[in-house]
């Protein structure tokens, strides 16, 4: 294959116009995931549980395929596998160390199951490959329903409990001195983060989830201090990465998942320089009022 081809299949815009229109539901869905994985995403790196979103991806990847397999909606048994595998890391992992212990085992197990459930099934190929790169494209009335529902009660959640959630996240010594129930607030937020993978995984499937969880949070961060702009930039860079992930992959025949990762990427690196570039010029202000 030579590079006109290569090019070709990644960028096509021939009929775009006309399958535009069709793809709206995908369009609302992404904005939806956008806003959730940004919230959320803020959370999971203060509380350094990237290695946990991982390892809920693959129980709800085994959620999923045996849904598949079974013939019931797709959708519902990934949000079965989140919530069993949130359950479990926050009534078993409270403290980082056994909670990294048990997401270690849950993933090769979780894995295990869902490749077996896929080699089980008989049904179209792309389904499969679908869980694994996502197949957001596809969304119809019935799946975006169920979305809009479940990110509403995600955003929800997490505005409740969003100040007492990042004191216990920020100094969890201090806040369990004041009375806050860190343990309850714990497993709280690992049901919650277990729907946001749930929904994530339709997007980007469950290989590169974190794309979606992690880099747009982790790029904020990298260039503001200020909690609001913080969460702010989060949302509007998940936003960024999905919808125009939607968009690319409409004009190409690769599945969505490396459009979405590869702008996430690409803005995490934007936000690198950017800091760089602060930390640079402070250095430099710093060293003339020395040498002054």
């Amino acid at each position: 294959m030579d590079i006109s081809e290569i090019w070709s299949t990644v960028f096509s815009f021939q009929d775009y116009a006309e399958i535009l229109p069709l793809v709206s539901n995908s369009l609302i869905a992404g904005a939806l995931l956008g806003l959730v994985g940004g919230m959320i995403g803020i959370f999971v790196m203060l509380r350094d549980m990237a290695f946990a979103v991982h390892g809920i991806a693959e129980l709800s990847f085994a959620g999923a395929a045996f849904a598949l397999l079974i013939g019931t909606n797709v959708v519902l048994g990934s949000l079965v596998g989140s919530v069993l595998a949130s359950l479990v890391l926050g009534l078993m992992g409270a403290a980082a160390k056994d909670r990294n212990s048990i997401i270690g085992v849950l993933m090769p197990f979780g894995l295990g199951l869902g490749i077996l459930f896929l080699a089980l099934y008989e049904g179209r190929s792309a389904n499969k490959f679908g869980l694994l790169t996502g197949q957001i494209v596809a969304v119809d009335t019935v799946q975006l329903g169920l979305l809009a529902v479940c990110s509403v009660v995600v955003v929800v959640a997490l505005i409740a409990m969003w100040r007492p959630l990042t004191f216990a996240s920020v100094d969890p010594a201090v806040a369990a001195a004041r009375g806050i129930p860190a343990g309850r607030l714990s497993v709280a937020f690992m049901v919650v983060l277990g729907l946001s993978v749930a929904l994530s995984i339709q997007v980007v499937g469950s290989l590169l989830v974190l794309a979606l969880l992690i880099t747009p949070a982790a790029a904020a961060i990298r260039v503001t201090s200020n909690p609001v702009l913080t969460v702010s930039l989060s949302v509007a860079f998940a936003m960024t990465s999905v919808v125009g992930g939607i968009l690319l992959a409409l004009a190409g025949s690769l599945p969505i998942s490396p459009y979405v990762t590869t702008i996430s990427f690409l803005i995490y690196l934007v936000c690198r320089l950017i800091a760089w570039r602060k930390d640079k010029v402070r250095h430099s202000e710093k060293m003339a009022v020395v040498a002054a």
